[in-house]
């Protein structure tokens, strides 16, 4: 596990951007935190250390947004609406994660119980202090 502690939205977009860099393509990145925490900072990182230049923004209500450079593709995923197997299904995650795609996923907490078992966790949490932020990474050296 690493532990980071960031004092600014670009300094957590730079630990999403490194974790990108070092892991395969295909990985599945399951963020955990509350509203507000950062997340959708980290994707933006994320996206840019994967190589792929696109406007990231939250899916909360189409759910997955697509981003893609040359021949890789990333799927962000917004589970905070998820309630059940019925919502988890309508939204084609298991489709997605057979194509072989890297994925990263917010509110990864509504579907934990399907998560595969390697997938990298992102756990952000908010301090006393309203622009610090800890980031935990589980599941990489």
């Amino acid at each position: 596990m690493s532990v980071f502690k960031t004092s600014s939205y670009i300094e957590t977009e730079n630990v999403a951007f490194e974790l990108a860099e070092k892991l395969p393509y295909g990985s599945v990145v399951a963020m955990f935190g509350e509203l507000g925490a950062g997340k959708t900072a980290f994707v933006r990182g994320f996206t840019k250390g994967m190589g792929i230049n696109s406007d990231v923004s939250s899916p909360t209500f189409a759910l997955v947004n697509e981003y893609r450079a040359d021949k890789k593709t990333l799927y962000h995923f917004d589970m905070y609406r998820i309630s059940g197997w019925d919502d988890l299904y309508s939204t084609g995650f298991f489709d997605y994660l057979d194509e072989g795609a890297s994925l990263i996923i917010e509110w990864s907490e509504n579907i934990e119980a399907v998560l595969p078992d390697n997938c990298i966790k992102v756990i952000i949490s908010k301090t006393e202090n309203i622009n610090e932020r800890i980031i935990e990474i589980i599941g990489v050296e």
